[in-house]
Protein backbone atom coordinates (compact mmCIF):
# COMPACT_ATOMS: atom_id res chain seq x y z
CA UNK A 1 0.00 0.00 0.00
CA UNK A 2 3.21 2.18 -0.06
CA UNK A 3 2.57 3.58 -3.70
CA UNK A 4 -1.11 4.54 -2.75
CA UNK A 5 -0.96 5.76 0.64
CA UNK A 6 -3.64 3.67 2.10
CA UNK A 7 -1.61 2.96 4.81
CA UNK A 8 -2.25 7.32 6.08
CA UNK A 9 -5.58 6.93 4.54
CA UNK A 10 -7.68 6.22 7.71
CA UNK A 11 -5.92 9.59 9.45
CA UNK A 12 -7.96 11.49 6.93
CA UNK A 13 -11.55 9.70 7.36
CA UNK A 14 -12.96 12.99 9.38
CA UNK A 15 -13.02 14.86 6.47
CA UNK A 16 -12.69 15.24 2.84
CA UNK A 17 -9.89 12.69 0.89
CA UNK A 18 -7.86 14.83 -1.50
CA UNK A 19 -5.33 12.89 -3.39
CA UNK A 20 -3.40 16.03 -3.72
CA UNK A 21 -2.19 15.79 0.10
CA UNK A 22 0.27 13.00 -0.64
CA UNK A 23 -1.94 10.44 -1.15
CA UNK A 24 -2.52 10.59 -5.14
CA UNK A 25 0.12 8.54 -6.35
CA UNK A 26 -2.91 6.01 -7.66
CA UNK A 27 -4.26 6.18 -11.07
CA UNK A 28 -5.98 4.59 -13.68
CA UNK A 29 -3.98 3.83 -16.71
CA UNK A 30 -4.29 4.98 -20.07
CA UNK A 31 -5.13 1.32 -21.53
CA UNK A 32 -8.10 2.62 -24.20
CA UNK A 33 -6.11 2.64 -27.57
CA UNK A 34 -7.81 4.33 -30.89
CA UNK A 35 -9.47 0.09 -31.70
CA UNK A 36 -10.93 -0.27 -28.52
CA UNK A 37 -12.08 3.91 -28.90
CA UNK A 38 -14.04 2.46 -31.34
CA UNK A 39 -15.01 -0.50 -30.10
CA UNK A 40 -15.94 1.06 -26.87
CA UNK A 41 -18.65 3.83 -28.94
CA UNK A 42 -19.77 1.44 -32.10
CA UNK A 43 -19.86 -1.32 -29.27
CA UNK A 44 -22.29 -0.07 -27.34
CA UNK A 45 -24.16 1.92 -29.85
CA UNK A 46 -25.30 -1.71 -31.42
CA UNK A 47 -27.04 -3.08 -28.52
CA UNK A 48 -30.95 -5.05 -28.64
CA UNK A 49 -32.06 -1.48 -30.38
CA UNK A 50 -31.40 -1.68 -33.51
CA UNK A 51 -33.12 -5.28 -33.57
CA UNK A 52 -36.38 -4.19 -31.29
CA UNK A 53 -36.61 -0.40 -32.18
CA UNK A 54 -37.30 -0.28 -35.90
CA UNK A 55 -40.82 -1.42 -35.46
CA UNK A 56 -41.68 1.16 -32.62
CA UNK A 57 -40.13 3.72 -34.87
CA UNK A 58 -42.50 2.27 -38.05
CA UNK A 59 -45.38 2.64 -35.17
CA UNK A 60 -45.31 5.97 -34.73
CA UNK A 61 -44.09 7.51 -38.23
CA UNK A 62 -46.38 5.00 -40.19
CA UNK A 63 -44.83 4.47 -42.88
CA UNK A 64 -41.15 2.87 -44.21
CA UNK A 65 -40.02 5.60 -45.41
CA UNK A 66 -40.65 8.03 -42.49
CA UNK A 67 -38.86 5.70 -39.99
CA UNK A 68 -36.03 5.76 -42.82
CA UNK A 69 -35.76 9.46 -42.19
CA UNK A 70 -36.26 9.83 -38.76
CA UNK A 71 -33.45 6.86 -38.27
CA UNK A 72 -31.06 9.00 -40.87
CA UNK A 73 -32.28 11.96 -38.20
CA UNK A 74 -31.09 10.36 -35.53
CA UNK A 75 -27.70 9.27 -36.78
CA UNK A 76 -26.84 12.95 -37.84
CA UNK A 77 -28.46 14.54 -35.11
CA UNK A 78 -25.63 11.66 -33.19
CA UNK A 79 -22.77 12.66 -34.76
CA UNK A 80 -23.24 16.33 -34.76
CA UNK A 81 -23.49 16.09 -30.69
CA UNK A 82 -20.28 13.52 -31.19
CA UNK A 83 -18.44 16.45 -33.04
CA UNK A 84 -19.28 18.77 -30.22
CA UNK A 85 -18.81 16.57 -27.68
CA UNK A 86 -14.99 16.00 -29.11
CA UNK A 87 -14.52 19.59 -28.54
CA UNK A 88 -15.63 19.59 -25.14
CA UNK A 89 -13.12 16.59 -24.36
CA UNK A 90 -9.95 18.36 -25.92
CA UNK A 91 -10.58 21.71 -24.00
CA UNK A 92 -11.98 19.80 -20.67
CA UNK A 93 -9.43 16.64 -20.88
CA UNK A 94 -10.78 15.17 -17.54
CA UNK A 95 -13.14 12.01 -17.69
CA UNK A 96 -16.75 12.47 -16.82
CA UNK A 97 -18.22 13.02 -19.64
CA UNK A 98 -21.78 15.65 -19.50
CA UNK A 99 -20.86 15.31 -15.60
CA UNK A 100 -17.27 17.07 -15.51
CA UNK A 101 -18.08 19.62 -18.22
CA UNK A 102 -21.57 20.77 -16.80
CA UNK A 103 -19.58 21.05 -13.28
CA UNK A 104 -16.49 23.49 -14.93
CA UNK A 105 -18.98 25.58 -17.40
CA UNK A 106 -22.18 25.72 -14.63
CA UNK A 107 -20.74 24.87 -11.32
CA UNK A 108 -21.07 22.41 -8.36
CA UNK A 109 -25.33 23.07 -8.02
CA UNK A 110 -26.47 21.68 -11.77
CA UNK A 111 -23.35 19.00 -11.86
CA UNK A 112 -24.20 17.27 -8.82
CA UNK A 113 -28.17 17.39 -9.97
CA UNK A 114 -26.79 15.54 -13.48
CA UNK A 115 -25.35 12.84 -10.92
CA UNK A 116 -27.98 12.17 -8.32
CA UNK A 117 -30.16 11.60 -11.83
CA UNK A 118 -27.36 9.65 -13.84
CA UNK A 119 -25.99 7.61 -10.92
CA UNK A 120 -28.92 6.83 -9.66
CA UNK A 121 -31.29 5.66 -12.10
CA UNK A 122 -30.41 6.93 -15.81
CA UNK A 123 -27.31 4.40 -16.11
CA UNK A 124 -29.04 1.68 -14.37
CA UNK A 125 -31.87 1.94 -15.81
CA UNK A 126 -30.47 2.05 -19.36
CA UNK A 127 -27.73 -1.21 -17.77
CA UNK A 128 -31.07 -2.72 -16.60
CA UNK A 129 -32.81 -2.10 -19.95
CA UNK A 130 -30.29 -3.71 -22.12
CA UNK A 131 -29.57 -6.63 -19.60
CA UNK A 132 -33.31 -7.96 -19.73
CA UNK A 133 -32.91 -7.48 -23.43
CA UNK A 134 -29.96 -9.60 -23.44
CA UNK A 135 -32.09 -12.23 -21.08
CA UNK A 136 -35.13 -12.20 -23.03
CA UNK A 137 -33.16 -13.16 -26.58
CA UNK A 138 -30.45 -15.31 -24.53
CA UNK A 139 -33.34 -17.77 -22.79
CA UNK A 140 -35.93 -18.07 -25.31
CA UNK A 141 -34.89 -20.60 -27.42
CA UNK A 142 -35.15 -22.80 -24.00
CA UNK A 143 -39.13 -21.74 -24.31
CA UNK A 144 -40.14 -22.14 -27.77
CA UNK A 145 -42.94 -22.33 -28.47
CA UNK A 146 -44.29 -20.33 -24.86
CA UNK A 147 -43.87 -17.02 -23.21
CA UNK A 148 -40.64 -17.01 -21.02
CA UNK A 149 -41.01 -17.04 -16.81
CA UNK A 150 -40.47 -13.31 -16.19
CA UNK A 151 -38.46 -14.47 -13.31
CA UNK A 152 -36.34 -15.94 -15.36
CA UNK A 153 -35.94 -13.34 -17.61
CA UNK A 154 -34.41 -10.89 -14.79
CA UNK A 155 -32.42 -14.05 -13.02
CA UNK A 156 -30.76 -14.22 -16.27
CA UNK A 157 -30.21 -10.43 -16.70
CA UNK A 158 -29.12 -10.43 -13.20
CA UNK A 159 -26.10 -12.87 -14.00
CA UNK A 160 -25.56 -10.51 -16.68
CA UNK A 161 -24.73 -8.20 -14.57
CA UNK A 162 -23.12 -9.60 -12.31
CA UNK A 163 -20.70 -11.60 -14.85
CA UNK A 164 -20.02 -7.64 -16.01
CA UNK A 165 -19.01 -6.45 -12.95
CA UNK A 166 -16.22 -9.12 -12.61
CA UNK A 167 -14.61 -8.79 -15.80
CA UNK A 168 -15.05 -4.98 -15.65
CA UNK A 169 -13.59 -5.35 -11.99
CA UNK A 170 -10.90 -7.24 -12.69
CA UNK A 171 -8.99 -5.93 -15.55
CA UNK A 172 -9.58 -2.57 -18.03
CA UNK A 173 -7.58 -4.55 -20.45
CA UNK A 174 -9.65 -7.78 -20.05
CA UNK A 175 -13.01 -5.79 -20.38
CA UNK A 176 -11.77 -3.72 -23.54
CA UNK A 177 -10.73 -7.26 -25.16
CA UNK A 178 -14.42 -8.09 -24.81
CA UNK A 179 -15.30 -5.13 -26.20
CA UNK A 180 -13.62 -5.66 -29.44
CA UNK A 181 -14.68 -9.10 -29.93
CA UNK A 182 -18.29 -8.49 -28.90
CA UNK A 183 -17.90 -5.65 -31.93
CA UNK A 184 -16.74 -7.21 -34.38
CA UNK A 185 -18.81 -10.00 -34.41
CA UNK A 186 -21.90 -7.60 -33.79
CA UNK A 187 -21.02 -5.96 -37.22
CA UNK A 188 -20.29 -8.99 -39.41
CA UNK A 189 -24.08 -10.32 -37.95
CA UNK A 190 -25.04 -7.14 -38.99
CA UNK A 191 -23.14 -7.26 -42.47
CA UNK A 192 -24.80 -10.75 -42.97
CA UNK A 193 -28.41 -9.40 -42.92
CA UNK A 194 -27.21 -6.86 -45.19
CA UNK A 195 -26.00 -8.92 -47.57
CA UNK A 196 -28.90 -11.47 -47.70
CA UNK A 197 -31.12 -8.33 -47.67
CA UNK A 198 -29.51 -7.11 -50.48
CA UNK A 199 -29.44 -10.19 -52.38
CA UNK A 200 -33.65 -10.20 -52.29
CA UNK A 201 -33.82 -6.73 -53.32
CA UNK A 202 -32.16 -7.25 -56.32
CA UNK A 203 -34.58 -10.48 -57.31
CA UNK A 204 -37.27 -8.15 -57.30
CA UNK A 205 -38.18 -8.64 -53.14
CA UNK A 206 -39.33 -4.61 -53.36
CA UNK A 207 -42.96 -4.81 -52.29
CA UNK A 208 -42.65 -3.76 -48.90
CA UNK A 209 -41.53 -0.29 -50.13
CA UNK A 210 -44.43 0.75 -52.65
CA UNK A 211 -46.49 3.65 -51.70
CA UNK A 212 -43.49 4.14 -49.35
CA UNK A 213 -44.62 7.36 -47.89
CA UNK A 214 -48.02 6.48 -47.26
CA UNK A 215 -49.82 7.59 -43.86
CA UNK A 216 -46.69 9.20 -42.66
CA UNK A 217 -47.25 10.64 -39.35
CA UNK A 218 -46.66 14.45 -38.81
CA UNK A 219 -47.42 15.07 -35.60
CA UNK A 220 -44.27 16.55 -33.44
CA UNK A 221 -45.40 14.39 -30.17
CA UNK A 222 -45.47 11.51 -32.50
CA UNK A 223 -42.35 12.42 -34.37
CA UNK A 224 -40.45 12.69 -30.73
CA UNK A 225 -41.75 9.81 -29.83
CA UNK A 226 -40.41 8.16 -33.04
CA UNK A 227 -37.21 10.05 -32.37
CA UNK A 228 -36.70 8.65 -28.48
CA UNK A 229 -36.71 5.43 -29.40
CA UNK A 230 -34.22 5.82 -32.95
CA UNK A 231 -32.21 7.72 -29.96
CA UNK A 232 -32.19 4.91 -27.91
CA UNK A 233 -30.30 2.63 -30.61
CA UNK A 234 -27.53 5.45 -31.12
CA UNK A 235 -26.97 5.71 -26.90
CA UNK A 236 -23.35 5.17 -26.43
CA UNK A 237 -22.35 7.95 -28.58
CA UNK A 238 -20.55 9.47 -26.16
CA UNK A 239 -19.63 7.15 -23.83
CA UNK A 240 -15.88 7.84 -24.95
CA UNK A 241 -15.98 11.11 -23.12
CA UNK A 242 -16.50 9.55 -20.17
CA UNK A 243 -13.30 7.77 -19.94
CA UNK A 244 -10.63 10.53 -21.47
CA UNK A 245 -8.31 9.94 -18.80
CA UNK A 246 -7.78 6.22 -19.66
CA UNK A 247 -8.09 7.06 -23.46
CA UNK A 248 -4.36 7.18 -25.16
CA UNK A 249 -3.74 10.45 -26.73
CA UNK A 250 -7.15 11.76 -26.16
CA UNK A 251 -6.45 14.98 -28.11
CA UNK A 252 -6.29 12.86 -31.45
CA UNK A 253 -7.87 9.81 -30.60
CA UNK A 254 -11.45 11.50 -29.45
CA UNK A 255 -12.51 12.92 -32.39
CA UNK A 256 -10.63 10.04 -34.95
CA UNK A 257 -12.68 7.40 -32.65
CA UNK A 258 -16.10 9.08 -33.04
CA UNK A 259 -15.50 10.41 -37.04
CA UNK A 260 -14.90 6.65 -37.65
CA UNK A 261 -17.73 4.75 -35.12
CA UNK A 262 -20.82 7.27 -35.57
CA UNK A 263 -21.02 7.16 -39.68
CA UNK A 264 -20.36 3.50 -39.80
CA UNK A 265 -23.40 2.49 -37.17
CA UNK A 266 -25.41 4.92 -39.07
CA UNK A 267 -24.70 3.35 -42.83
CA UNK A 268 -25.15 0.29 -41.06
CA UNK A 269 -28.93 1.06 -39.33
CA UNK A 270 -30.13 2.22 -42.63
CA UNK A 271 -28.93 -0.68 -44.26
CA UNK A 272 -30.49 -3.07 -41.81
CA UNK A 273 -33.62 -0.86 -41.48
CA UNK A 274 -34.09 -1.62 -45.63
CA UNK A 275 -32.80 -5.05 -45.70
CA UNK A 276 -35.14 -6.21 -42.56
CA UNK A 277 -38.58 -5.01 -44.15
CA UNK A 278 -37.18 -8.01 -47.33
CA UNK A 279 -35.58 -10.54 -44.95
CA UNK A 280 -37.24 -13.08 -42.16
CA UNK A 281 -35.08 -14.35 -39.86
CA UNK A 282 -34.63 -15.95 -35.67
CA UNK A 283 -32.57 -13.12 -34.94
CA UNK A 284 -32.40 -14.30 -30.81
CA UNK A 285 -29.10 -14.90 -31.08
CA UNK A 286 -27.72 -11.58 -32.78
CA UNK A 287 -29.80 -9.69 -30.42
CA UNK A 288 -28.24 -11.89 -27.32
CA UNK A 289 -24.60 -11.19 -28.71
CA UNK A 290 -25.41 -7.61 -29.60
CA UNK A 291 -27.20 -6.72 -26.44
CA UNK A 292 -24.30 -8.47 -23.85
CA UNK A 293 -21.31 -6.32 -25.34
CA UNK A 294 -23.53 -3.00 -25.25
CA UNK A 295 -24.35 -4.09 -21.74
CA UNK A 296 -20.36 -3.88 -21.17
CA UNK A 297 -19.83 -1.20 -22.48
CA UNK A 298 -22.42 0.93 -20.72
CA UNK A 299 -21.61 -0.40 -17.69
CA UNK A 300 -17.72 0.53 -18.81
CA UNK A 301 -18.15 4.32 -18.78
CA UNK A 302 -21.43 4.25 -16.77
CA UNK A 303 -18.95 3.40 -13.36
CA UNK A 304 -16.69 5.99 -14.07
CA UNK A 305 -19.68 8.92 -14.09
CA UNK A 306 -19.92 7.68 -10.24
CA UNK A 307 -16.11 7.64 -9.84
CA UNK A 308 -15.32 10.84 -10.97
CA UNK A 309 -18.80 12.38 -9.02
CA UNK A 310 -17.41 10.79 -5.90
CA UNK A 311 -13.53 12.29 -6.30
CA UNK A 312 -15.05 15.71 -6.84
CA UNK A 313 -16.99 15.60 -3.85
CA UNK A 314 -20.56 14.48 -4.74
CA UNK A 315 -20.75 10.80 -3.48
CA UNK A 316 -19.28 9.34 -1.12
CA UNK A 317 -15.46 8.58 -0.62
CA UNK A 318 -15.12 5.41 -1.33
CA UNK A 319 -16.52 5.47 -4.86
CA UNK A 320 -13.57 7.52 -5.58
CA UNK A 321 -11.44 4.46 -4.55
CA UNK A 322 -9.59 2.16 -7.37
CA UNK A 323 -8.06 -0.96 -6.07
CA UNK A 324 -4.46 -0.84 -5.67
CA UNK A 325 -3.71 -3.77 -7.47
CA UNK A 326 -5.75 -3.91 -10.74
CA UNK A 327 -6.21 -0.37 -11.10
CA UNK A 328 -9.77 -0.49 -11.51
CA UNK A 329 -12.52 1.88 -10.30
CA UNK A 330 -14.20 -0.97 -8.19
CA UNK A 331 -16.44 0.35 -5.34
CA UNK A 332 -17.93 2.58 -8.24
CA UNK A 333 -18.46 -0.46 -10.08
CA UNK A 334 -20.21 -2.43 -7.63
CA UNK A 335 -22.24 0.73 -6.58
CA UNK A 336 -23.65 1.10 -10.33
CA UNK A 337 -24.31 -2.61 -10.50
CA UNK A 338 -26.40 -2.70 -7.28
CA UNK A 339 -28.76 0.49 -8.99
CA UNK A 340 -28.65 -1.88 -11.73
CA UNK A 341 -29.49 -4.52 -10.24
CA UNK A 342 -32.89 -2.85 -8.49
CA UNK A 343 -33.79 -1.04 -11.60
CA UNK A 344 -34.60 -4.37 -13.20
CA UNK A 345 -37.21 -5.68 -10.37
CA UNK A 346 -39.88 -3.34 -11.90
CA UNK A 347 -37.81 -3.06 -14.99
CA UNK A 348 -40.06 -2.57 -18.61
CA UNK A 349 -38.23 -1.94 -21.77
CA UNK A 350 -40.53 0.67 -23.54
CA UNK A 351 -40.89 2.35 -19.87
CA UNK A 352 -37.32 2.62 -19.56
CA UNK A 353 -36.82 4.00 -23.00
CA UNK A 354 -38.52 6.94 -22.80
CA UNK A 355 -37.63 7.94 -19.30
CA UNK A 356 -33.86 7.38 -20.19
CA UNK A 357 -34.20 9.74 -23.57
CA UNK A 358 -36.32 12.09 -21.60
CA UNK A 359 -33.92 12.84 -19.27
CA UNK A 360 -30.84 11.81 -21.44
CA UNK A 361 -31.40 14.56 -23.76
CA UNK A 362 -32.40 17.46 -21.10
CA UNK A 363 -28.54 17.04 -19.49
CA UNK A 364 -27.11 16.50 -23.27
CA UNK A 365 -28.83 19.96 -24.00
CA UNK A 366 -27.58 21.50 -21.14
CA UNK A 367 -23.75 19.94 -21.85
CA UNK A 368 -24.24 21.55 -25.37
CA UNK A 369 -25.17 24.83 -24.04
CA UNK A 370 -21.60 24.29 -22.24
CA UNK A 371 -19.92 24.14 -25.04
CA UNK A 372 -21.53 27.50 -26.73
CA UNK A 373 -20.74 29.90 -23.48
CA UNK A 374 -17.17 28.11 -23.92
CA UNK A 375 -16.69 29.31 -27.99
CA UNK A 376 -18.33 32.81 -27.18
CA UNK A 377 -16.91 33.66 -24.16
CA UNK A 378 -13.18 31.73 -23.58
CA UNK A 379 -12.63 31.27 -27.08
CA UNK A 380 -8.49 31.51 -26.24
CA UNK A 381 -8.32 27.97 -24.37
CA UNK A 382 -6.34 25.83 -26.16
CA UNK A 383 -7.91 22.78 -28.04
CA UNK A 384 -7.14 20.53 -30.86
CA UNK A 385 -10.34 20.28 -32.68
CA UNK A 386 -12.74 23.07 -32.80
CA UNK A 387 -16.38 22.29 -34.70
CA UNK A 388 -18.44 25.03 -36.27
CA UNK A 389 -20.52 26.84 -34.37
CA UNK A 390 -23.68 25.94 -36.38
CA UNK A 391 -23.39 22.74 -35.49
CA UNK A 392 -23.84 22.60 -31.66
CA UNK A 393 -26.66 24.87 -32.25
CA UNK A 394 -28.12 22.56 -34.05
CA UNK A 395 -27.92 20.32 -31.66
CA UNK A 396 -29.31 22.30 -28.57
CA UNK A 397 -32.40 23.30 -30.78
CA UNK A 398 -32.87 19.17 -31.79
CA UNK A 399 -32.55 18.84 -27.83
CA UNK A 400 -35.22 21.64 -26.66
CA UNK A 401 -37.55 20.21 -29.05
CA UNK A 402 -37.10 16.19 -27.82
CA UNK A 403 -37.51 17.73 -24.35
CA UNK A 404 -40.60 19.79 -24.49
CA UNK A 405 -42.06 18.00 -27.79
CA UNK A 406 -43.80 14.85 -26.17
CA UNK A 407 -44.21 16.72 -23.21
CA UNK A 408 -46.68 19.32 -25.18
CA UNK A 409 -48.64 17.19 -27.05
CA UNK A 410 -49.31 14.13 -25.01
CA UNK A 411 -48.67 15.14 -21.41
CA UNK A 412 -48.14 12.35 -18.79
CA UNK A 413 -47.99 12.20 -15.40
CA UNK A 414 -43.95 10.43 -15.95
CA UNK A 415 -42.57 13.24 -17.39
CA UNK A 416 -43.49 15.07 -14.05
CA UNK A 417 -42.47 12.21 -11.79
CA UNK A 418 -38.77 12.61 -13.76
CA UNK A 419 -38.80 16.73 -13.16
CA UNK A 420 -39.88 16.00 -9.59
CA UNK A 421 -37.07 13.25 -9.01
CA UNK A 422 -34.37 15.91 -10.82
CA UNK A 423 -35.43 18.69 -8.89
CA UNK A 424 -35.58 16.40 -4.96
CA UNK A 425 -31.73 15.59 -5.66
CA UNK A 426 -31.53 19.96 -4.23
CA UNK A 427 -33.01 18.31 -1.20
CA UNK A 428 -30.09 16.14 -1.00
CA UNK A 429 -27.39 18.34 -1.91
CA UNK A 430 -27.29 21.57 0.35
CA UNK A 431 -26.88 19.57 3.85
CA UNK A 432 -24.45 16.61 2.21
CA UNK A 433 -22.70 18.49 -0.19
CA UNK A 434 -23.05 22.20 0.35
CA UNK A 435 -22.71 22.48 3.70
CA UNK A 436 -21.09 18.74 4.18
CA UNK A 437 -23.10 17.74 7.10
CA UNK A 438 -21.65 14.02 7.36
CA UNK A 439 -22.76 11.74 10.01
CA UNK A 440 -20.03 10.20 12.09
CA UNK A 441 -20.33 6.42 10.95
CA UNK A 442 -19.77 6.57 7.33
CA UNK A 443 -16.24 7.61 8.54
CA UNK A 444 -15.78 4.27 10.09
CA UNK A 445 -18.08 2.67 7.21
CA UNK A 446 -15.73 4.38 4.74
CA UNK A 447 -12.22 3.29 6.72
CA UNK A 448 -13.53 -0.89 7.00
CA UNK A 449 -15.03 -0.73 2.84
CA UNK A 450 -11.48 0.71 1.57
CA UNK A 451 -9.71 -1.92 3.61
CA UNK A 452 -12.64 -4.84 2.94
CA UNK A 453 -11.99 -3.89 -0.98
CA UNK A 454 -8.26 -2.98 -0.97
CA UNK A 455 -8.96 0.55 -2.52
CA UNK A 456 -7.11 3.49 -1.82
CA UNK A 457 -7.60 6.89 -3.35
CA UNK A 458 -6.62 8.14 -6.59
CA UNK A 459 -5.26 10.99 -8.12
CA UNK A 460 -5.88 13.00 -11.76
CA UNK A 461 -4.62 11.43 -15.02
CA UNK A 462 -4.77 14.93 -17.46
CA UNK A 463 -1.26 14.82 -18.55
Amino acid sequence: MDRTGGTGSARHMGRRINPSEGMGTLRLKREVGLISAVSLIAGTMIGSGIFMSPEWVLYHMGSPAGSLIIWAACGLLVMFGALSYAELGTIIKESGGDYIYILRNFGSLPAFLFAYTSIIVVRPASMAGVSLSFAKYAVAPFYQGCSTPEVVVKCTAASCILLLTIINCLNVRLATAIMNIFTAAKLLVLLVIVIGGVVLLINGHTQSFQDAFQNTTTGIGPVGVAFYQGLWSYDGWNNLNFVTEELKKPEVNLPRAMMIAIPLVTCLYLLVNVTMRVLTLSLWPSVALSSFGSANGTFFSGGRVCYIASREGHMPDILSMAHVRCLTPSPALIFTSAMALIMIIPGNFSSIVNFFSFTAWLFYGTTIAGLLYLKIKKPELPRSYKVPIIIPIIVLIASVYLVLAPVIDQPQIEFFYVILFILSGIIVYFPLVHYKRHPQFLQRITLHLQLLLEVAPTAKNTN
